[in-house]
């Protein structure tokens, strides 16, 4: 469903980064409680939140899969075949705990379709229809239409209410928000509100992917790298 410039998604991203940082680390921490979008916000590393989030992570079989990009919906898939496999083999739901964390490329996979449309996150993440190779200009992993995707149960909404507890990066929103504001000659504070607005109900700002992965496996769980 998509494919990456990954040297150029990385060059920007890195570049933005720094630039950010040589003001100073506040200045990646702009404020993000606006509207309903204040319950997921997070202010800083270690905040209640973050904690009340990791501490969902449950039972005897848990995995975190680090989603660095879309990858053709692979780290959703795997999610899912992660869950199936486990009930096949006889563990319980209770005992079973998947974490996806949306970091770097792959936040835009946790985000509303009105930011993917308003944005034009399919063509700046490079995001694509696989038959018409234009960029898709909707999140095709949220309430899909049956039948839409390869695995069924495979849609974020899905996998949610299957127990697996999703996370996006708030330094890539930053990052990004301001390379789409940059773009299309916006305010920086303003985009990243609105992309704070429009993640995907029921998805933890984290403050950092790295950390989220990190923290999620001194919760015991294992590592997957779904990139």
């Amino acid at each position: 469903m998509s494919h990456f410039k990954d040297p150029i998604q990385r060059r920007n991203f890195l570049g933005t980064l720094l630039a950010s940082a040589s003001v100073g680390v506040a200045g990646l921490a702009l404020p993000l409680q606006i509207g309903a979008a204040e319950e997921r916000a997070l202010p800083a590393p270690g905040g209640s939140e973050f904690e009340s989030w990791l501490g969902k992570i449950k039972g005897k079989h848990k995995q975190v899969f680090d989603c660095t990009a879309p990858n053709m919906g692979l780290p959703f898939a795997w999610a899912r075949v992660f869950l199936m496999t486990n009930k096949t083999v006889g563990a319980s739901e209770s005992s079973v705990t998947a974490v996806m964390v949306l970091r770097h490329n792959g936040i835009p996979l946790g985000m509303e379709s009105r930011l993917w449309d308003k944005y034009k996150l399919g063509e700046m993440f490079s995001v694509n229809n696989e038959e018409t190779k234009a960029p898709l200009t909707a999140n095709p992993f949220w309430e899909p239409k049956e039948g839409s995707l390869p695995l069924p149960g495979m849609g974020i909404d899905q996998l949610q209410k299957s127990g697996v507890l999703f996370g996006i990066c708030d330094i890539a929103l930053t990052v990004y928000s301001k390379m789409a504001a940059d773009k299309m000659k916006m305010d920086a504070a303003d985009v990243k509100k609105d992309w704070v607005s429009g993640i995907l109900p029921g998805i933890q700002i984290v403050p950092s992917g790295v950390l989220a992965v990190n923290r999620a496996q001194e919760h015991g769980c294992t590592y997957c790298y779904a990139g």
